[in-house]
């Protein structure tokens, strides 16, 4: 039996475009599988086993870890602002206790930073709902809303002309521990990895290549974007500026608190304290 290509997931959003730039222009993409789909469906792809490789939240790499080996050097996140996941709010977040908060339904790992940051470090208990990530929408019906993706950064854009207060949850999260935040991260199934590790390595290393050519090509990645995107090639090149597309020492530092916050609210469960987390 011949085995299929790797079956590779793939988010259409700008925070993920470094990552793929490269794959795009020298052709790699011949040697998989690309599924293009909506941040929730590639995690369910990938937890199901639909899919091989892919980006998962880091909610839902937490929450199937014993399934899943992370590809290293290789995440969405920042170390600091990250300007596309946040808190919009009509009023400062220590006066949002009791208050409705929107979470956007696309929004895992960054709805449930903004409850653990809202409760423990302002000490407020909003009433959280779900709902379609529209900001009109959502500020009609509560006074904050969590959004993630280029809804948020078009509304960091809007919020100073709205009067509308932004809270970066990537700068928060910093401030708070002084640790990168890691939004989402790309992950291999342990079946795959056990039965075809020559083609991890090989996805892995196209992946690498392909954010090093789209960092030393920024703006001219900036530039191909904005003429499909609703932001102009200054506003792109300075937000890719700000990702930090690395799993280091550092990020799995930040990834392993974050964990660990979030099991000490169950919200997932514990990651083995010395477990293997990353392909080798």
């Amino acid at each position: 039996m011949i085995a299929h290509r790797p079956r590779v997931g793939h988010i259409q959003f700008l925070n993920c475009l470094p990552i793929y730039w490269g794959l795009m222009r020298s052709g790699a993409l011949l040697d998989v599988d690309l599924y293009k789909d909506t941040p929730d469906r590639l995690n369910e792809a990938l937890v199901s086993g639909a899919l091989d490789i892919g980006p998962i939240s880091l909610v839902e790499y937490l929450r199937n870890a014993d399934d899943l080996l992370l590809l290293p050097d290789l995440a969405v996140g920042s170390d600091g602002p990250v300007q596309s996941v946040i808190i919009l709010s009509t009023r400062p977040l220590a006066d949002l206790d009791g208050r409705k908060v929107a979470l956007g339904s696309t929004s895992r790992t960054g709805a449930l930073l903004a409850r653990m940051l809202l409760a423990d470090a302002f000490g407020v208990h909003p009433k959280y709902f779900r709902c379609p990530p529209d900001v009109t929408t959502m500020l009609l019906e509560a006074d904050a809303a969590v959004l993630i993706g280029d809804v948020a950064l078009r509304a960091v854009l809007d919020a100073p002309g709205q009067g509308l207060y932004v809270t970066d949850l990537g700068a928060a999260w910093r401030a708070w521990t002084g640790l990168p935040m890691v939004f989402a991260t790309w992950a291999v199934r342990k079946d795959y990895a056990a039965e075809h590790p020559g083609r991890v390595k090989d996805v892995h290393d196209a992946f690498l290549r392909s954010r090093e050519l789209c960092l030393a090509e920024l703006d001219e990645a900036a530039a191909a974007a904005a003429r499909w995107e609703p932001f102009d090639a200054e506003t792109l090149a300075a937000y890719f500026r700000v990702l930090d597309f690395s799993m280091g020492e550092r990020q799995l530092a930040g990834l392993r608190e974050f964990a660990r916050r979030a099991a000490d609210r169950g919200a997932v469960p514990a990651l083995p304290p010395n477990g293997p987390l990353l392909f080798s």
